[in-house]
């Protein structure tokens, strides 16, 4: 009897753990694969697979098993179907192959192997894609901090991707999370054809002024095989508007201003976008502001700045949405200057040995500083106002400029230039000089002299002569003249007179010999005052009170040397070289 009931008992129990099995089957064993990839579906743990020449695999699709493939005595056949193409067996008949993995593969898959094999097997096959880069779009338009509810701030996509992506928004680097009434994110995913997803999300939210340089980006987050992984979108910034609180005045260059700069005065406000801005200048007279004309608004520009500009100028900002009205607060401009410089005699003059005081002066809006400098040579003369000249000489006439220049403003300086004239009879460098020429050349004499009153110069010789003077003190005459054997007798002579006295130059001529032929030219320029070298007869300096410089340059005197080496070696049938005498007609040279 004991033993019936024990019998009774084992018997319940192995009925009770059959349905146990039933109503609870084993998890599936888990096989993750990306798409595009080759799945391996093993039947059963590699340790327990057994005899697996007979095994029939099946999807499961809706829980019902659909039989895709049958291995018979370890021979894989396909069976017409949605895996037909796809199935093969691998590493020796353990493993079914499934190639070209897509999302649609996303199910159970059953293996049923016949004994002695390890029966039946479950596997569970997770499809996975990383979604494209993600693509942000933000809000263009612009968000005012008005705004009574939040508005959209950007749009981000997230192609192609399974399973669908999670998305987290961030603020200058800081997650978003929802707050009622301040942040909404509102995100939909999309099926393609492909069995990929798309996600897109937007982000609303109400902005404030602080917000006007926030930065935005989303981040996608997804899975693969190997782990979790993330995407970010690229940073955008977006408008917000606000309304100014604050107008000042801006001016540039910052800075001493001067005439003649470039200057640029503009309103500024802190709100987006800026008011409306007028520009105003009090009237010093009336002190009433008075709108100043831009063609810009709210920027003036001064462009020569004059010292008419300067005075107390202020910016009127007016918000067209809420029509408020700001003042900045006024700013003084102040444009420095330096004019009107006269200098005391303006047409300075005196005899020689004798003294000359110059007084300079200027108007200005700064303390200024006066320096003297002799024109000619830039020479420093005095640091100051007033330039003494004593016991002149000649070479004490010609310019002198004083320079009024403003230490606190760099660059701003003005000048005048002044001529002294000292009282003398004229000047003239040279006594004599020989000058060489073939004969029937057209000869060009030219000489200069220095005085005061300036000299007029006269020659003894007819010809062609102009004159052009030469500083306030000199004159330049040019005498054309033809070289006739009348004129190597008797030369020729340039006098320099004025009322206090004359002086003179003579030109000795001598013939210079010439084989080529046709008429020639030559030139006699101004003999330089500094030449200290020349053979010809210098004018002593004069013991009168004047300064007069007479200068002549021959131009050929290498060709007529070499003329005179060729009339030695030439002399028959031709006029002998020298001051005197005949030369054949016709005959030019090169000078």
């Amino acid at each position: 009897m004991r033993l019936l009931c024990a019998l009774l008992l084992a018997a319940c129990c192995r009925r009770a753990a059959g349905v146990l099995g039933e109503a609870e089957p084993p998890e599936p064993e888990l096989v993750e694969v990306e798409v595009g990839s080759t799945a391996l579906l093993r039947c059963g743990p590699s340790q327990a697979q057994g005899n697996l020449s007979y095994v029939d695999w099946f999807s499961v699709h809706r829980e019902k098993p659909v039989l895709i493939f049958r291995v018979l005595q370890g021979q894989g056949h396909s069976v017409a179907g949605e895996y037909e193409h796809r199935l093969s067996l691998r590493e020796a008949g353990a493993a079914l192959a499934l190639t070209h993995v897509t999302p649609h593969d996303e199910r159970v898959f059953l293996c049923q192997a016949k004994p002695p094999g390890p029966g039946e097997h479950r596997l569970q096959l997770r499809v996975y894609k990383a979604p494209e880069e993600p693509s942000i779009q933000a809000n263009t338009q612009g968000i005012s901090v008005n705004s009574p509810e939040p508005e959209e701030v950007a749009t981000c996509v997230g192609r192609n991707g399974y399973p669908v992506p999670q998305v987290v928004w961030y603020k200058n680097g800081q997650p978003l999370k929802e707050q009622k009434d301040r942040v909404h994110i509102q995100s939909s995913q999309t099926a393609e054809s492909s069995g990929l997803y798309t996600l897109r999300s937007v982000l609303q939210a109400q902005l404030r002024k602080q917000d006007r340089d926030a930065r935005f980006y989303c981040e996608l987050s997804y899975r693969l095989p190997s782990g979790s992984h993330m995407k970010e979108s690229p940073e955008v910034t977006v408008p917000v508007f606000y309304p100014a609180e604050t107008v000042w005045l801006e001016v540039a260059p910052a800075g001493p201003l001067k005439e003649g700069d470039r200057v640029e005065i503009q309103c500024l406000a802190d709100g987006n976008p800026p008011p409306h801005f007028s520009l105003s200048k009090q009237d010093p007279g009336t002190l009433e502001l008075v709108e100043e004309r831009t063609l810009e608004d709210g920027v003036l520009v001064l462009a020569p700045a004059r010292r008419e500009h300067s005075g107390r100028y202020q910016c009127q900002g007016l918000d067209l949405e809420s029509s408020a009205s700001l003042l900045s607060a006024p700013r003084e401009l102040r444009v420095d200057f330096v004019s009107d410089v006269r200098v005391r005699p303006a047409a300075p003059e005196a005899h020689e040995g004798g003294n000359l005081t110059l007084t300079c002066r200027a108007e200005s809006s700064q303390e200024l500083e006066f320096q003297w400098l002799r024109e000619e040579t830039g020479k420093v003369l005095a640091p100051q106002s007033v330039l003494e000249l004593q016991n002149l000489d000649r070479e004490a006439g010609g310019g002198y400029r004083c320079v009024a220049s403003a230490p606190r403003v760099p660059g701003l300086n003005a000048t005048r230039l002044v001529s002294v004239a000292v009282f003398g009879p004229p000047w003239m460098a040279l006594r004599e000089r020989k000058v060489r020429a073939p004969e029937d050349a057209l000869l060009n004499l030219t000489c200069v002299a220095w005085g005061h009153p300036r000299p007029t110069i006269t020659w003894s010789v007819g010809g062609t002569a102009s004159e052009q003077n030469q500083g306030p003190q000199g004159v330049l005459s040019l005498l054309s003249v033809r070289v006739t054997p009348q004129l190597v007798e008797t030369g020729a002579q340039c006098v320099a007179s004025n009322t206090l006295g004359r002086n003179s130059t003579r030109f000795l001529l001598e013939l210079a010999c010439n084989r080529s032929t046709g008429p020639s030219t030559a030139t006699v320029g101004p003999h330089t005052r500094a030449n200290g070298t020349t053979t010809e007869k210098k004018l002593p300096e004069p013991q009168s009170k004047g300064v007069v410089i007479a200068a002549v340059t021959v131009s050929l005197l290498v060709l007529a040397l070499l003329g005179a080496v060729l009339c030695f070696f030439h002399k028959k049938g031709k006029l002998p070289c020298g001051r005197s005498g005949k030369q054949d007609m016709g005959r030019s040279t090169s000078i």
